[in-house]
């Protein structure tokens, strides 16, 4: 055989190349990946033509991949039964980078049924290379007798000439690199290394994939000694779940799938699938967990969904398919319609993967307010575990997320004992209620004792207890619910006129009284004043503004925040006879008031959870009162 002469690559495609073993693709492990889409391309294209032209036959079992390792060799042949390449195909396919033909046959076959490829030749291919020496892929095109061999080590060029090959289809040798320090390329000669690489990207290819496998067992006659044996074993399911009809599947195929896949150690709450046709077409699998991960609120937790082409797997974590609020969602898509880059590795951020997107935001709020409204307690479970997440999303980016996540939202309620929803807290608001109200603290029994809630309480109104630090902060993004206003029983102004009034006449008549204590407490506090929501209790803090004490808590616990103080304001109980002594200090001994109003302040900071500023001294004045 006369050798035929080295062809060089174009400039620019030397460039591409090297572009391409060194910088695109930052995981040599998917060149396995490539090279399986690419033969499932061929077969496709034998299995369109078979179904087109008469004088094509197939048997289905004609139609496979298989993979063999030479560990003494250093050599991994993947062969195909697929339609095969000429000469001319073989140089444009894989003699110009960037030449699609498996996208070129797409294009002059679109309008036809049955033409499904994954791939776009030419590229993928290319990452052979970075695990490889040299690549050799023998050809033998359908209907030819011709065979023909194309071998390059890389950017110095190839070579294509005739060769022997009894079957159509291609065969491509890999003569796998030496070890370096930084790369253990013997791995790739492995069988274990190999079927979990299938396993991991190629599952869901529809043809078998096959592989010698070594197997042993005891010799005949023997209970010692083993023998080696191979078998041809498939190493991919083939048919993913997702592309099942939901009518053949049973809830434990869902579980099963779920943890075969890693998502969860837990059994998930809810199992979504959907198949979708429209502008963007799709199957997926979602899954709500019932547990948060380890690390979900911390900066380690990685988010998002893992992302199919035709069964091919091209990211494990596609961020741009969920947004943050429902980041504990996991599960899959599967689409043909995403806009792949020449590498497949990155997607392009384009106008189907934005519409899949939309669509899968909106399905997983339906199903949870299915949840909600149908299967209370898995709600619930939910809720305990993800509930904080939704309310950073309402908080998050400006509150633009509020529409969507407000009816997800639950909180502890003061007459239900337990989490109710905002709409369910609205449908059972009195006729003379005007706001939602609401009361935060550490826990739930810390706020069933503040003082700010009695007169609420008295009232007979339903207050909802915010025990998370994001609570407060996504309310005020909120604003309202159904056009109630939100209005904390901490705030200065409850809506109670008539209480108002009083509370204000009481004021006035101690003015003097108050303004001294206002003063004796040197700018701790913006305003003492007679309260109207307090009844048994003596004192309490509340507020104005739109900073509140306890976001004034939250802010100054974050790391590098400057010190922020909202306006305070020291509310007496006029009415407790703890006020008589106060005003007859007042008449004869204005020093024990400033001891009075240091005191009262002090103890409604620890009722709201904040720190004696001064813990001598209130000791001290205490003790001053006990003398």
């Amino acid at each position: 055989m006369i050798q035929m002469a080295k062809k060089q690559f174009k400039a620019e495609s030397k460039r591409l190349l090297d572009l391409m073993i060194h910088s695109i693709y930052t995981n040599k492990e998917i060149f396995l990946r490539e090279l399986i889409s690419n033969a499932s391309d061929a077969i496709d294209k034998s299995y369109y033509l078979s179904l087109v032209d008469k004088n094509i036959s197939f048997n289905k079992d004609d139609f496979y991949i298989r993979i063999a390792a030479d560990k003494e060799n250093r050599t991994l042949t993947l062969t195909d039964t697929g339609i095969g390449m000429t000469k001319e195909e073989l140089e444009s396919n894989l003699g110009t980078i960037a030449r699609s033909g498996s996208l070129q046959f797409k294009n002059e076959n679109e309008a036809k049924d049955g033409v499904d490829i994954i791939g776009q030749f030419g590229v993928g291919f290319y990452s052979a290379f970075m695990v490889s020496e040299l690549v050799t892929v023998k050809s033998r095109a359908m209907n030819s007798v011709e065979a023909f061999v194309w071998q390059s080590k890389g950017v110095e060029g190839y070579t294509i000439e005739p060769c022997e090959k009894e079957t159509v289809g291609t065969e491509i040798i890999l003569k796998i690199k030496e070890n370096t320090e930084d790369e253990n390329y013997d791995a790739y000669l492995e069988e274990y290394r190999l079927r979990a690489l299938v396993k991991k990207y190629s599952d869901f290819i529809k043809y078998p994939i096959r592989m010698l496998v070594k197997k042993s067992k005891l010799k005949e006659g023997s209970e010692k000694e083993y023998e080696e044996y191979y078998e041809d074993e498939i190493l991919n399911s083939m048919v993913p779940i997702w592309r099942r009809n939901k009518s053949e599947l049973k809830p434990e195929d869902y579980e099963n799938f779920y943890m075969d896949k890693h998502f969860g150690f837990d059994k998930p709450l809810k199992s979504i699938h959907a198949s979708v046709d429209g502008v963007a077409s799709y199957n997926t699998i979602l899954y709500i967990p019932a547990k948060a991960p380890y690390d979900f609120y911390t900066k380690e937790f990685e988010k998002g969904l893992e992302l199919y082409s035709n069964g091919v797997l091209i990211m494990e974590k596609c961020a741009d398919l969920l947004p943050d609020y429902f980041s504990f969602v996991q599960g899959l898509v599967d689409s043909a319609d995403l806009s792949l880059n020449i590498s497949r590795e990155l997607l392009q951020h384009d106008r189907q993967l934005k519409i899949i997107a939309k669509k899968i935001k909106e399905r997983i709020k339906s199903e949870l307010l299915t949840m909600l409204q149908s299967e209370r307690e898995k709600y619930d479970e939910f809720y305990k575990s993800f509930g904080r997440q939704l309310k950073y999303g309402v908080y998050s980016d400006w509150g633009s997320n509020k529409d969507v996540l407000q009816d997800l939202l639950m909180f502890y309620s003061s007459s239900e004992k337990k989490l109710v929803s905002l709409d369910e807290y609205v449908a059972r608001m009195k006729e003379d209620q005007k706001y939602i109200y609401y009361a935060t603290g550490e826990s739930i029994e810390r706020i069933e004792k503040l003082p700010q809630t009695e007169l609420i309480k008295d009232k007979g109104f339903e207050i909802l207890y915010f025990t998370d630090d994001v609570d407060e902060f996504a309310i005020k993004m909120l604003m309202n619910y159904k056009e109630k206003e939100f209005k904390s029983a901490s705030s200065s102004d409850l809506g109670f006129e008539s209480d108002v009034k009083e509370a204000d006449k009481q004021t006035e008549e101690n003015k003097e009284l108050f303004d001294f204590m206002k003063e004796a407490l040197q700018g701790k506090i913006k305003e003492v004043k007679a309260s109207n929501r307090l009844k048994s209790h003596p004192v309490c803090l509340s507020s104005e503004g739109e900073l509140s004490i306890e976001m004034e808590k939250v802010l100054n616990m974050m790391p590098n925040n400057p010190s922020v103080k909202a306006d305070k304001i020291l509310e007496i109980n006029t009415g407790h006879e703890m006020f008589s002594a106060i005003k007859q200090a007042f008449a004869a001994d204005k020093d024990k008031v400033k001891v009075y109003a240091n005191i009262l302040y002090n103890q409604a900071l620890l009722i709201e959870g904040l720190p004696v500023e001064d813990p001598v001294q209130f000791a001290n004045d205490v003790c001053t009162l006990m003398k």
